[in-house]
């Protein structure tokens, strides 16, 4: 299997699936020297770990297992400082339920990737979804935290804030980014947050699943990260976005709205202001010929809803020997019908929250270390 590493100077390789052993990241590209905080690196993992809540309270939008994920540096660390050599870091699975997963030995689940990993290998691990899982993100999450330490050892100021701008169907009338964490759906606006639970509470109840948006703020970045032509700011960081599983869609700035505007209108003006150059607004989203242009850099994120869901489903059911390995070719399908078991998400945006920003540190990091 190729595509799991990102990046080019700074990369990032992942490993492991969701009901194996272990899943595990290895990092390579980052400078000796940078002092490198294990406890931070553990706080990030626990804002993407399932089943509860900043506060310690079950959280109705997510899947109920519970791992401690663990992170655990295996190399590249030495006294708390970075020795210029790989790092490697592991997340021990500690709370498979794998016999919920038998029946998906042969039976392809709706909107997941059952199917097209067949087609492609003929042989997959179906438990938990194997390599496709959400769970694999725990090792981004990991990485996007010693994108982090290193960035703000160059950038002291800069900040990377992602939050749920709307979920099923309940769009954020104010942003405060003080209270993200303050509600389970780390929604900017707690008043629209309780509605968000309540809704997301009613698809819980029918047995299914509800997606939304995330909006994501770069701030302090300077000017002139990215690079003109094929690894322009925006092409990294739409890569590095669009490979999180349930991302479906994103833009920058205005976006799609650009489309009814005139020059005049999406142009932002610019002035010099106290020695610095600012801009009149933010239609760009912070980005000019694919690189930062000292703005903040705002994009948003179309978040699906859960594939997993508890209603009865039409399918197709592989004729195969699941514990074999089979050539693609000789598989034949037929008709079936699926009810998932298992414990699932509702809404995914509260829990993809920090591994937005974990991919946006890492592409950010790739692309300064670049012209380092």
């Amino acid at each position: 299997m190729a595509g799991n590493t990102f990046g080019s100077k700074f990369t990032v390789t992942t490993f492991g699936e969701s009901h194996g052993t272990a899943l595990g990241v290895v990092i390579d590209g980052v400078p000796a020297g940078i002092k490198i905080d294990a406890d931070q690196i553990q706080s990030a993992l626990d804002r993407r770990r399932p089943g509860v809540t900043t506060d310690g309270k079950v959280n109705s939008a997510v899947t109920a297992r519970k791992e401690s994920d663990k992170a655990e540096i295996l190399s590249g660390v030495f006294n708390g400082y970075s020795t210029g050599t790989p790092i490697s870091i592991i997340i021990r699975n500690e709370n498979q339920h794998s016999s919920d997963y038998n029946e998906l030995a042969v039976k392809m689940r709706p909107g997941h990737a059952d199917y097209t990993y067949l087609e492609k290998y003929g042989y997959r691990d179906y438990r938990g979804g194997g390599r496709s899982s959400g769970r694999e993100t725990c090792a981004r999450v990991a990485a996007g935290d010693v994108a982090r330490q290193v960035l703000q050892s160059f950038i002291p100021g800069l900040k990377i804030t992602a939050y749920t701008l709307r979920a099923a169907g309940v769009q954020c009338q104010s942003i405060d980014l003080s209270q993200i964490e303050q509600n389970s759906m780390r929604a900017p606006d707690n008043k629209t947050a309780e509605l968000m639970i309540q809704r997301v509470q009613e698809y819980r109840e029918n047995g299914n699943s509800i997606g939304g948006i995330i909006e994501c703020q770069v701030e302090n970045l300077p000017a002139g990260i990215g690079e003109p032509v094929f690894d322009k700011l925006d092409a990294v960081l739409a890569h590095a976005m669009l490979s999180i599983g349930a991302i479906k869609g994103i833009e920058f700035g205005k976006g799609f709205d650009v489309v009814d505007m005139t020059g005049a209108e999406n142009n932002d003006d610019m002035r010099i202001e106290n020695g610095k150059v600012v801009f009149d607004t933010n239609n760009a989203g912070g980005i000019l010929g694919g690189m930062s242009n000292g703005n903040t850099i705002v994009f948003r994120l179309a978040v699906k809803a859960v594939p997993s869901i508890y209603t009865e489903q039409r399918t197709i059911e592989a004729k195969i020997n699941p514990d074999i390995p089979n050539n693609p070719a000789e598989i034949t399908f037929e008709n079936t019908t699926l009810k998932i078991k298992g414990r699932h998400d509702i809404c995914l945006c509260p829990r993809i929250v920090p591994v937005v920003e974990a991919m946006s540190y890492i592409s950010l990091c790739d692309l300064f270390l670049t012209n380092r």
